[in-house]
C-alpha cells in the first residue's frame, strides 16, 4: 500500500560566496541554533509528520575521521524523543572549507565516510536524503558560478555533476552497510525551458536535453 508523508524542512544550505571568503549559513541566518527547539515544537504544532534536517556539513565535518556531533547530538536526540520523523539531509549546497568544492575528487569518498559515521550515530533515523538537489547545486556553482567553485564552463558542469552523483551513491550504499532498512528520499528541481522566440528553440532545446538527461544517468541501480 502506498503512503503519503507530509513534510516539511529546516533549511541547512551553506554554500559559499566571493570566491570561498564567505559562507551563507541558512540555519544561522535564521537563528535556528538559537532556536531550535521551539522550531521543532512549531512543526509539531502544525501537523507535520516528518521534518527533512541535518546538521551543518562544514560544522560537523571537521576533517578526514573528524566529527563535531555537539549540536547534532542535542537536535536529533528532541526529534527522536518527541518527532516529527527526522529525514536526515545530509549535504545541501555546500562542503566544508577543508574539502574546498565540488571540483575535487576526494569528494565523494570523503562523504561516504561521513554519511556512514552519521547512521552510525543515529541508528534509529530510517530516512535519507544524502546530497540535495544535485543539478542545482551543479548548476549554480559549476554552469551560472553563484556558488561554491563559482565556475561556468561545461567541463566545471559536468566534473560537479560526477562528484555529486558519486558521492549520493558512495554514500547510499555506506547508510545501506550500517542500516539495511533505510529510505532514501531523493528531491531535485522540477523545470521545462520554453522558448519565446524561434531563436531560443535551440538553446531551450539545449537546456532541457542537459536537464532530463540527467536524472536518467543517476538512477541506476546500485551494485
Amino acid at each position: 500500500m502506498p503512503h503519503f508523508l507530509f513534510a516539511t524542512g529546516i533549511e541547512n544550505s551553506s554554500p559559499t560566496v566571493n570566491n570561498g571568503r564567505k559562507r551563507i549559513d541558512e540555519m544561522a541566518s535564521c537563528r535556528h541554533y538559537e532556536l531550535w527547539r521551539e522550531d521543532f515544537a512549531l512543526a509539531r504544532e502544525l501537523g507535520v509528520g516528518a521534518l527533512r534536517y541535518g546538521p551543518p556539513l562544514y560544522r560537523t565535518f571537521l576533517g578526514a575521521d573528524r566529527f563535531d556531533w555537539e549540536f547534532a547530538d542535542l537536535a536529533f536526540a528532541e526529534l527522536n524523543k518527541l518527532g516529527p520523523i527526522a529525514i536526515a539531509d545530509l549535504c545541501h549546497f555546500g562542503v566544508p572549507d577543508w574539502i574546498g568544492d565540488f571540483q575535487n575528487p576526494d569528494f565523494p569518498e570523503l562523504f561516504a565516510t561521513y554519511a556512514r559515521a552519521l547512521v552510525q550515530r543515529f541508528p534509529w533515523v530510517q530516512l535519507f536524503t544524502p546530497i540535495n538537489e544535485m543539478f542545482v547545486c551543479a548548476t549554480f556553482s559549476a554552469a551560472y558560478g553563484w556558488w561554491n567553485e563559482q565556475l561556468h564552463t561545461d567541463k566545471a558542469f559536468v566534473t560537479a555533476i560526477k562528484h555529486l552523483v558519486k558521492a549520493n551513491v558512495l554514500a547510499m550504499q555506506a547508510i545501506l552497510s550500517v542500516r539495511p532498512d533505510v529510505i532514501f528520499i531523493q528531491s531535485e528541481s522540477s523545470e521545462y525551458f520554453h522558448p519565446s522566440s524561434p531563436q531560443a528553440v535551440q538553446r531551450a532545446h539545449l537546456l532541457n536535453e542537459r536537464r532530463f538527461s540527467f536524472p536518467r544517468s543517476k538512477l541506476r541501480p546500485l551494485g
